[in-house]
């Protein structure tokens, strides 16, 4: 499957990964700042919806992308930018906050198990040839909302850059020797010029033009970003977001890990969560360069804990479902997210996609939490992160349960808001290196190398009665302590 299923999201706002690159009718630099792809992806059929931010000369331009065959204006659509928004959202690393419930209360039986077993997050708030001696061909021409769009077919990438040229497009510098391979393997190009006058530019020249979704058939499912380093004004974020009936992908060509989960953070990460994850994903690339990092793997119209309502039936049609071959069921589908981030040096080919078994990991399945990700039946695996809040009042009872989380106590819950998790998005323009990760977690990260410098959430007292306030050890323990550097520090007298 020659390219594939390019639902790829990259997020709104910072350099970020391309599949294809932009020209225009100017001589300046033009950046892509922003891509988001979603790809859908079932037997050979491919649907790739795809929202780009361009920031440029407000003059026409256009966005040159290749595809593995020749598009028709039935293959192409318009969709709206608060659909990607929301795809998003459901597959962001996300930040939970837990109150340790009363470790006096009796614990649930029988109906009411099911309701205090599952602890409750709170929200966290933040035919015709064209010219003569060019090789190239219009395939087909149509316009759909904002675009005009063409289809090219070229015999070589210099009659392509030329023809481009003719046209008065201005190509990045260093395109076609970056166009070259997919010529030689037939690819077509599928080219959006886009109608300045129907797109709305603020002060900084950045439009946010309207998603574009089409569809074919390949035997190849990969994703053509390669062409993208033309426009790359650095180290550039692609999230690829993959919806598939019934399978996970992961990347055939490039090292798969998975993201490091359940990690307990302080406080002060409410207001920095963004900030936070970008320097644990910094650091898992540090520790595995080039690598792909798998963030989520779900069922589609299911989340837990969620950031928001989750994605419905209509809005995974939306997508491409309604093209699919099978047009099956909605509940389906499982949404996959990749991670990557690398300069031109790092990219040696597209990425390639593969089937996946099915992983778990992330979820909030009693202490001592599921570390990393395992095999299983079904996918159920997620970035979460938790602020949790030990139980400060009186303890009473002889046999105190610690270690039980959930929503917070009574008298706060009035003045804390109920509902979603925090959703880190726009990752490629959070900020980057103002979080020092060893001060922030509280437990050990051992697969990146980082010990906690914080105290750790379970450093509870075994035994607690008539306060609020916490001991590290048994009274025993301390007496033990002092005991024995008494009968060293006579020793020493001696």
């Amino acid at each position: 499957m020659k390219w594939l299923l390019l639902l790829v999201m990259l997020l709104p706002r910072a350099a970020s990964a391309f599949c294809g690159f932009y020209v225009a009718g100017g001589d300046q630099k033009m950046f892509n700042d922003a891509t988001q792809v979603v790809l859908m992806r079932e037997g050979t059929r491919t649907v790739l919806a795809m929202q780009n931010n361009y920031k440029g000369p407000p003059e026409a331009f256009a966005m040159v992308i290749p595809v593995p065959v020749v598009l028709h204006e039935g293959d192409v659509k318009t969709l709206n930018k608060e659909l990607f928004e929301h795809v998003e959202a459901m597959g962001a690393p996300r930040l939970v906050e837990y109150w340790e419930q009363d470790p006096c209360q009796e614990e649930p039986t029988g109906a009411d198990m099911s309701v205090n077993m599952a602890p409750s997050p709170v929200a966290v708030q933040e035919g015709a040839v064209a010219g003569s001696g060019y090789g190239v061909k219009i395939e087909a021409k149509f316009v759909v909302g904002e675009y005009q769009i063409v289809i090219l077919s070229a015999r070589d990438s210099t009659g392509l850059d030329a023809w481009l040229k003719a046209e008065h497009y201005k190509i990045p510098d260093g395109a076609e020797p970056l166009l070259r391979p997919y010529v030689e393997q037939g690819s077509k190009f599928f080219v959006a010029k886009v109608d300045p006058s129907k797109v709305k530019f603020d002060k900084d020249q950045r439009a946010a033009l309207s998603p574009l979704r089409f569809h074919y058939d390949s035997d190849e499912f990969s994703l053509p970003i390669r062409l993208g380093l033309a426009n790359s004004s650095g180290t550039q974020d692609l999230i690829v977001n993959i919806l598939a009936p019934h399978q996970r992908y992961n990347v055939a060509n490039y090292k798969n890990i998975t993201i490091p989960t359940n990690i307990d953070v302080s406080e002060a990460m409410k207001d920095k969560f963004a900030a936070f994850y970008t320097a644990l994903f910094d650091r898992t690339l540090e520790k595995n360069p080039g690598a792909i990092v798998t963030e989520y793997a779900w069922q589609a119209t299911t989340c837990d804990p969620c950031p928001g309502p989750s994605l419905q039936p209509d809005e995974i049609m939306t997508l491409g479902g309604d093209v699919l071959p099978s047009q099956g069921s909605a509940y389906d589908f499982v949404l996959t997210r990749l991670h990557a981030r690398y300069g031109k040096a790092d990219l040696k080919d597209d990425l390639r996609f593969q089937k996946a078994e099915p992983i778990v990991g992330g979820r909030e399945q009693g202490m001592p939490l599921e570390k990393g990700a395992q095999p299983d039946s079904t996918n159920n695996f997620q970035g979460r992160y938790a602020v949790r809040h030990r139980w400060t009042g009186a303890i009473t009872c002889t046999n105190p349960r610690r270690g039980r989380w959930g929503g917070p106590p009574g008298d706060q819950r009035q003045q804390i808001a109920t509902g979603a998790a925090m959703a880190a998005t726009g990752l490629a323009f959070a900020p980057r290196g103002q979080v020092e990760l060893a001060k922030e977690v509280r437990q050990d990260v051992p697969e990146l190398g980082i010990k906690a410098m914080g105290a750790a959430v379970g450093d509870v007292a075994k035994k607690k009665t008539g306060c609020g306030c916490s001991t590290l050890a048994e009274p025993a323990t301390g007496w033990l302590a002092f005991g024995v550097l008494g009968l060293l520090l006579r020793r020493r007298r001696r």
